[in-house]
């Protein structure tokens, strides 16, 4: 067998790369959550192994150590899937209690659907106990601060960072979750259509659509 000549590389540019931090991060080539390494580097002409002159920076780039795939600094602003779960659990949650606050929180019926979202979403102990109480302490803040404002401020910072992460059915689901905690005890009235516009518009949701929505879950399936 014919083996090829061995080629030196007399010259060529060399990349010399320094890590600035570290962390967790969903790489974009592995298709999950791995660690990451944001490193910057400097680029060097190099001959026969020694660097001579400047060519200038590198970076800084996001360094994926499973794949070591290179990806722009942007890819960090994406939540791992362990952060996105979490953040979801959250949104749900607000939803339940702000549609409890709004008109359901001395119906049953509506606690215990609630407290059954709630669980469903990924708080297995959470009980009707436990949303009563922390409903108590919602109501006496909106008391104190204006109870429009402190729910809609609430649910803008909860929703808001999630709502560019979640497809067109997700957003809507999330919706349709507080429409039914809200139609447990009955229609709805009009403080709790108020509270889902608002978690319509933080999800960026239209009027028409979240009128759709909220006559879509009075249809039985």
């Amino acid at each position: 067998m014919r083996q090829r000549p061995f080629r030196v590389r007399l010259a060529g540019v060399r990349t010399s790369w320094r890590t600035l931090d570290d962390g967790d991060f969903f790489c974009p080539g592995c298709g999950g959550d791995r660690r990451y390494r944001r490193r910057s580097g400097r680029r060097r002409f190099v001959v026969l192994n020694i660097p001579l002159v400047p060519r200038g920076a590198a970076g800084p780039v996001v360094e994926c150590v499973a794949c070591r795939g290179h990806f722009g600094p942007e890819v960090l602003e994406r939540p791992t899937t362990a952060r996105l779960a979490a953040m979801l659990r959250e949104a749900v949650h607000s939803v339940a209690l702000a549609v409890l606050a709004a008109g359901g929180s001395d119906a049953r019926a509506a606690r215990e659907t609630a407290a059954e979202t709630v669980r469903a979403a990924g708080f297995p102990g959470c009980a009707e106990e436990e949303l009563t109480a922390l409903l108590a302490a919602v109501t006496a803040e909106s008391r104190q601060r204006g109870r429009s404002i402190s729910l809609e401020i609430e649910l803008h910072e909860v929703l808001a960072p999630l709502t560019p992460h979640l497809a067109v059915p997700g957003r809507e689901s999330l919706l349709l979750q507080g429409a039914r905690i809200a139609l447990a005890d009955g229609m709805y009235c009009s403080a709790e259509r108020e509270v889902l516009a608002t978690v319509g518009r933080a999800l960026r949701i239209g009027a028409d659509d979240v009128d759709r929505l909220l006559l879509q879950a009075r249809t039985p399936s």
